[in-house]
């Protein structure tokens, strides 16, 4: 399927719905500004790591001063377990400073502004401005990028600013947000990259790959 139908699209909202009715962000943070830094730290690796870094990075480093102020040695020790530590421990001390120098400590909502932020390109500023300030936005990660090309939102051809700008026209504005985090949890935990749970699936009939994984078609 190349295009996408009504039809198609209330079957897989439906589905959605059914598997995930609360799916939401899995990073943990009790600040804004540490959702900010759990985000960009999250490329290439996964939420789960993530979480086991951030836990011992937010405990030796409890705000954004002392973040601005510590040893990016110090900064790389506690996030070293996941991909590109080094870079990302440089962009969490310039990401403090950042927010300290330019907006007093505060995380902003609009978008030019959370581009300024070192390590903060446009998929980790969509996420920011729904999951924060719940803005009606579509991140486009690894696991939405396949789902969206898996069910036929996308064509495989179609690069990640393609993609989010199809699903801005398929997806209802009130469903930003919501299909955003059902299609990570779909990806992520029924739809696989590898091993899909095609057997269980109620979208076989729109999904391009129906026959790969399972031989059903």
């Amino acid at each position: 399927m190349t295009t996408m139908n009504t039809k198609a699209q209330s079957a897989i909202f439906a589905f959605f719905d059914e598997l995930f009715p609360n799916a939401g962000c899995e990073l943990n943070y009790r600040k804004d500004y540490e959702l900010v830094l759990a985000v960009m730290l999250s490329a290439q690796t996964t939420d789960k790591s993530v979480n086991q870094v951030t836990t011992l990075l937010f405990s030796h480093f409890p705000s954004l001063e002392s973040l601005a102020n510590a040893p990016i040695s110090a900064i790389e020790k506690d996030i070293h377990s996941i991909g590109l530590f080094k870079h990302k421990a440089a962009n969490v001390k310039a990401i403090a400073q950042k927010l300290l120098s330019d907006f007093s400590g505060i995380v902003p909502s609009d978008k030019e502004a959370l581009l300024t932020l070192p390590g903060v390109g446009n998929k980790t500023a969509n996420v920011i401005r729904a999951e924060l300030f719940k803005i009606p936005e579509i991140a486009v990660d690894t696991h939405v990028e396949r789902i969206s090309k898996r069910l036929g939102f996308a064509l495989k051809k179609d690069s990640v600013a393609i993609v989010e700008a199809k699903l801005r026209k398929a997806v209802p504005v009130s469903r930003y947000i919501k299909t955003h985090h059902q299609m990570i949890h779909f990806g992520r935990y029924f739809c696989k990259a590898a091993k899909p749970n095609c057997k269980e699936c109620h979208l076989r009939a729109y999904c391009n790959e129906k026959g790969r994984f399972t031989g059903l078609i």
